[in-house]
């Protein structure tokens, strides 16, 4: 007996959501209807969307690593994964790569389902773990054409691309050293080159910048924002959040399995500020200044430090023009006026609670 399933609608599998007709237990549809699953199967995954996930779990017996994660991401993202450690951020990352299978819930990667095409998502995936071992007795550029000769990348080809990605990760000066010789964060960046081999649509970075310096993690930094605008789409996880935010187009902070924030940059950065903080600075006269400011319905507080006026709005103002207006009536010459930036650091620790499991 033979069953066509497809995605589509709710069910306690966990590998497939319906079972849309039977070939022989059950009659089929009328030839509309059948149509109607057809076209619901086709535009089910959204034009450039490459990364989607339902209610992705996993469990490890009692411990819920990952709970009912839903994630999209489309053609270009840089997605920014923070989290402590244990949250669930790497559990992700394997699920997603179909090296470790999930307890319920759906991935898709290129609108491929995990569950019946991973040796095809393995094809377009590039998943670099935290921490890796290396084959002793091989120069850098023979460890790279062996995991070339493994993505079947043939031979004429195969000593022309090792050396490419060798280049883009700045190590072609250690093409001939061996492996085991190199320092961590060499390594690391040999991982970068040996998951770009094959030119995957999709990587998968686990802490790709740990133990580097601050010129090879500038570096790679600057490499992820090359992968982005190749259109390849990209999850990273760091720890290092300054760094991320300069990276990602998005992000999103995982907690004891939950996904609780996920958006653009610019999204999560005016979720965690609350109010506006304007920092002014006048070219004398900062108390009259100040008194002039505090008197406006629109300040909740103010603090003069090292000469500048720190002003915070009350929730909700998002125009505040009236000011520097009233300070250049009264005749005071403006030398600084500016909202103060809320970092991802800032944002981080304003969205979560700091749980771990």
């Amino acid at each position: 007996m033979k069953f066509l399933r497809v995605a589509g609608g709710e069910s306690s599998s966990p590998h497939f959501d319906e079972v849309v007709w039977g070939s022989k237990t059950r009659p089929q549809p009328p030839w509309h209807q059948r149509l109607d699953v057809l076209r619901r199967c086709l535009s089910r995954r959204k034009p450039g969307q490459l990364i989607e996930t339902k209610k992705l779990t996993k469990r490890y017996g009692d411990l819920i690593a990952v709970n009912n994660l839903d994630l999209e991401l489309a053609e270009g993202d840089v997605f920014g994964f923070i989290g402590p450690n244990g949250s669930g951020k790497t559990t992700t990352m394997r699920m997603i790569a179909t090296l470790l299978n999930p307890d319920y819930g759906e991935a898709y990667v290129c609108g491929k389902s995990i569950y019946t095409h991973p040796q095809e998502i393995r094809r377009l995936v590039g998943f670099m773990p935290d921490f890796f071992g290396v084959y002793e007795d091989m120069t850098v550029l023979e460890y790279l054409e062996f995991f070339a000769a493994a993505y079947r990348i043939d031979g004429p080809s195969r000593r022309k691309v090792c050396e490419e990605k060798l280049e883009l990760v700045d190590m072609t000066f250690k093409r001939d050293a061996m492996v085991n010789q190199l320092s961590r964060g060499q390594t690391q960046r040999i991982g970068l080159a040996g998951v770009l081999l094959h030119e995957p649509q999709v990587l998968l970075l686990d802490e790709p910048a740990s133990g580097l310096d601050p010129r090879a993690r500038i570096e790679i930094r600057n490499l992820l924002k090359r992968l982005g605008e190749l259109n390849k789409t990209v999850i990273v996880s760091s720890h290092i959040l300054p760094e991320l935010a300069d990276v990602c187009t998005r992000v999103g902070m995982i907690e004891k399995g939950h996904l609780i924030v996920d958006g653009y940059v610019h999204e999560v950065m005016r979720k965690a500020r609350q109010r506006i903080m304007l920092l002014i600075s006048v070219k004398e006269d900062a108390d009259r200044a100040a008194k002039l400011i505090e008197q406006l319905d629109i300040v909740d507080q103010l603090e003069i430090k090292d000469g500048t006026l720190h002003v915070t709005l009350k929730q909700e103002v998002e125009d505040y023009s009236e000011i520097p207006s009233l300070l250049i009536t009264e005749g005071f010459s403006l030398t600084l006026f500016r909202e103060e930036e809320v970092n991802l650091e800032t944002a981080f620790m304003e969205l979560t609670k700091g749980l771990v499991q």
